[in-house]
């Protein structure tokens, strides 16, 4: 499921939409967190009222190609046009095309924070979106919010030629991953990495290095890559964050998530390509 047009496309950000309506765009169309997708992909139309749809509120994301690209949150109750459905993005993890899941990641936290944040936190005024910026602020007592991130941090852990992987409740059966968890206050991302790995699994690092980042909207989170290498102890996991986790060699490895889409898969590519496995 992956509308070819758009995954070599160059995405621009944009603020403001273009005076003319009139041109085909893609429309990233969430119920709740649920996308609107058919056989190949979101729809492309000038309008979502050409399938029978009246979104709650539409935002701008920018161009990707020549094509505007759009987000639109639509009623809880919104019916699918024939041909579609509504799909959580975990469940098009890997069937969407890699622009076409970053381009719905984003849209989908810009439609949730929206829709979350229409009434201001501090003194239960209304809110508006500005023209100007991302943002919306409250005509009561001036507040301005902007769209929620929360950093995590994402850590392949290696000795010699193995590799620290876990194993979550909710990965289909078999499957590993690098572990991760998000960023509390007060402490570095190198902190972070660091306290994750020794509270979920027991173990110990040292070298704690950036890898690189990618947006993540589970719910709304700026994933953090690190690479590290195993100073001390031996894996006791913690039962409450994942069920299982080891040192696997590079030759022995158990299933893990391959592609482009997530940034575990790129932490573990890199290590198999360093050892020669890839």
């Amino acid at each position: 499921m992956s509308d070819e047009r758009f995954e070599g496309a160059v995405f621009v950000p944009g603020l403001a939409p273009p005076e003319r309506r009139d041109r085909p765009a893609l429309w990233l169309a969430f119920r709740r967190r649920e996308l609107l997708v058919a056989a190949d992909g979101p729809p492309v139309v000038a309008t979502l009222e050409e399938l029978g749809l009246a979104p709650v509120a539409t935002h701008f994301l920018g161009h990707v190609g020549e094509a505007p690209c759009f987000a639109a949150e639509l009623p809880p109750d919104a019916h699918a046009p024939r041909g579609a459905g509504f799909s959580d993005l975990r469940g098009l993890f890997g069937r969407l095309g890699e622009r076409l899941f970053a381009l719905a990641g984003r849209a989908v936290q810009i439609v949730e924070w929206d829709r979350t944040h229409r009434f201001c936190g501090a003194c239960g005024g209304t809110t508006a979106p500005s023209p100007t910026e991302r943002s919306r602020r409250c005509a009561a007592c001036d507040l301005v919010v902007f769209p929620r991130l929360a950093p995590a941090v994402i850590v392949a852990v290696e000795r010699g030629d193995e590799i620290l992987l876990a194993r979550s409740p909710h990965f289909p059966p078999g499957f590993y991953s690098v572990p991760a968890g998000f960023v509390e206050p007060g402490e570095t991302v190198e902190e972070a990495a660091a306290r994750e790995i020794e509270e979920e699994t027991g173990v110990l690092v040292e070298d704690v290095r950036y890898f690189a980042s990618q947006p993540w909207p589970f719910p709304h989170s700026l994933m953090l890559g690190f690479r590290a290498r195993w100073r001390s102890g031996d894996v006791r996991i913690d039962p409450t964050e994942i069920e299982d986790a080891a040192f696997f060699h590079c030759d022995d490895m158990p299933p893990w998530f391959r592609g482009r889409i997530s940034i575990a898969g790129w932490l573990i590519e890199d290590f198999l390509r360093r050892h020669g496995r890839a």
